[in-house]
């Protein structure tokens, strides 16, 4: 063996024994987290919220072309 493959197999060893694998009980609690998060619905006061937002950006950028002509 070179010291190429001798490296990375000491590099694979720390990575499957760190317990932060694909399957760790952190890793899977996190993924049902962030799965229940992004099945949340966006409240309604953050839709009002943002359309108020993209009007008024509307409304400048309107401006901004008839200020320009």
């Amino acid at each position: 063996m070179n010291k190429d493959n001798l490296v990375n197999q000491e590099r694979m060893r720390m990575q499957q024994d760190d317990g932060l694998g694909p399957t760790s009980d952190i890793g899977s609690r996190l993924r049902a987290l962030y799965g229940a998060v992004q099945e949340e619905g966006v409240p309604d006061q953050l839709l009002d919220l943002l359309e108020k937002l993209d009007n008024a950006e509307r409304d400048q950028t309107k401006q901004t072309r008839q200020g320009g002509e």
